[in-house]
């Protein structure tokens, strides 16, 4: 798979393509992408994914805290393993935003000279979403290419998987629902930091894990993670919150994981946080013998999963 960032250099003929911003490559997502790579390696052709970064809300309505699913990197990684053949991710900006669908699309088909379009059931590109799949379709008789459109995916519920439903998700610590929808484990990646050693004082010591603050980080609470450290995985037992046993005024919310099993300075390594599922909400103890006892009781909940 190759992953590029912009279309100066890529010169193809022939392609299916998608476009569409794929924040977290969820459910929904990967049916577009599963008939977009059979029908193109049927035909010997390349399968191109055209996203978009930063996320085109996040330029028109401005930057938001606490967003993305994932950054471009990991995204085409994804992509690269549902079978697609080049990741284009193009950079958004306001010029980009005010460019009609017809200006767009042809300086698509100048580069790639794709013959397929396969877009989600909510598309539309161009200056005020003015590229719905009515106009596409019209380009396509124009221009050569076919435009195909899917359907929404729906989970066991018949709610529609969407980026922003699994934000929503996430935000209220139900990463199980939120795993569901994505068809992968929600991950966070960041390095270790130096905290007050709190953790270390009474014997269970913490890695403090610093992530992109665009990033969506799950609601408060205790959950069973694996921790990848330098090719190596680990249970974990995280908490994300506000330390409230320990703290009385408003604090920054901490992203603190107990490695099980492990011992070592790891202070600025990077660390990767795969999340399984929420054991429990985040509390207040009557003191520091409570809270320990919680958390062996949460270790010894997180090893049962782990050992599923």
């Amino acid at each position: 798979m190759q992953h590029t960032y912009g279309l100066q250099e890529v010169h193809i003929k022939d392609a299916w393509l998608t476009i569409g911003s794929f924040d977290g490559v969820h459910l929904g997502h990967q049916e577009i992408i599963r008939n977009l790579t059979a029908g193109a390696h049927a035909m010997g052709a390349p399968a191109v994914v055209l996203t978009f970064y930063p996320h085109p809300s996040q330029v028109v309505h401005g930057p938001r805290e606490s967003f993305y699913l994932t950054f471009p990197e990991q995204k085409a990684a994804l992509l690269g393993n549902l079978g697609v053949d080049l990741v284009i991710t193009y950079p958004f900006d306001r010029q980009v935003a005010g460019i009609g669908p017809q200006t767009f699309v042809q300086t698509l088909k100048n580069h790639l000279g794709f013959k397929q379009l396969w877009v989600g059931y909510d598309f539309a590109l161009g200056r005020n979403r003015a590229g719905d799949v009515p106009t596409l379709t019209k380009l396509g008789e124009e221009m050569d290419f076919q435009v195909h459109q899917i359907s929404a995916q729906r989970n066991g519920g018949g709610n529609v998987i969407s980026s922003s439903r699994i934000r929503e998700l996430l935000r209220a610590g139900d990463v199980d629902e939120a795993n569901h929808m994505l068809g992968w484990q929600y991950t966070l990646t960041g390095p270790v930091i130096s905290g007050d050693g709190r953790g270390r004082t009474i014997g269970i010591p913490t890695a403090n894990v610093s992530i992109n603050k665009f990033q969506v980080v799950p609601g408060a609470g205790v959950y069973a993670c694996w921790a990848e450290h330098q090719g190596k995985r680990y249970g974990a037992v995280t908490n994300i919150g506000f330390r409230p046993t320990f703290e009385n005024e408003p604090v920054a919310a901490r992203i603190e994981a107990h490695i099980l099993d492990f011992s070592g300075d790891i202070y600025d390594d990077e660390v990767t946080l795969t999340f399984i599922s929420r054991l429990r909400g985040e509390k207040r103890f009557d003191g520091p013998e409570a809270l320990v006892a919680q958390i062996h009781a949460d270790i010894d909940a997180a090893r049962v999963l782990f050992a599923k």
